[in-house]
């Protein structure tokens, strides 16, 4: 697994129009390639009745897979540009589909390429990227006057403060990343004067926001 990647944050549609030509964006996750494939063939029954439905995914943890369609488009002026688009943003596990209904107006191959990179980025600018970070969860059990310090210190550390578990004791529970288990093990030992139960958890992905927009030139 990997210990962080970028992926879009949900799904999400946007249109833009050039030259009088609809290009709307489709953007949602697959984490496999029949996920994929099923979202590209729902894009492609609801418009039904639209010029072109051009996509690209790309799949796996070293991009293992990846897939570029231009749909009736001039060749490479179409999916290879919205692949390009996910490629240079660093994303994974991430399918696009981009509908066009023509407006009569002829972009010629070098308009194309800049209007389905264009429709992508800025479809991808509207839905939003996350960053996926693994992270252990680590269970912290202690006697109730320990709570406020640990809580606390907690607030105030890199590690992340998951919820708080009113039992007989309390038990506190923590994101950690996967690489800094040990460190927070000895930080939280010191912290209690080696007075807390200090249990692995699972392993699970935290996702957070990651700010800022690309032009459809991805300066």
């Amino acid at each position: 697994m990997l210990l962080s990647y970028l992926t879009v944050k949900s799904y999400g549609e946007h249109e833009i129009n050039i030259q009088r030509s609809r290009f709307i964006t489709y953007i949602d996750r697959a984490t496999t390639e029949d996920e994929a494939q099923l979202f590209i063939e729902k894009i492609k029954k609801k418009h039904w009745d639209a010029n072109h439905n051009c996509s690209a995914y790309l799949i796996g943890e070293n991009d293992e897979v990846q897939k570029a369609n231009d749909d009736g488009e001039p060749s490479g002026t179409a999916g290879v540009p919205i692949l390009e688009v996910l490629k240079k943003r660093g994303l994974k596990d991430t399918v696009v589909v981009v509908t066009r209904y023509f407006g009569g107006i002829k972009l010629g191959a070098g308009g194309l390429i800049r209007a389905y990179g264009g429709a992508t980025s800025e479809g991808l600018n509207a839905v939003g990227i996350v960053e996926r970070k693994l992270m252990q969860v680590m269970h912290t059990t202690i006697d109730y006057h320990w709570l406020g310090k640990v809580e606390n210190e907690l607030r105030q550390s890199p590690y992340i403060l998951k919820e708080i578990n009113y039992l007989e004791q309390v038990e506190v529970q923590a994101y950690v990343e996967k690489q800094q288990t040990d460190q927070f093990t000895d930080w939280m030992t010191n912290l209690t004067s080696g007075q807390a139960s200090i249990v692995t958890g699972k392993v699970q992905y935290l996702e957070n926001p990651v700010a800022g927009t690309f032009s459809d030139a991805e300066n």
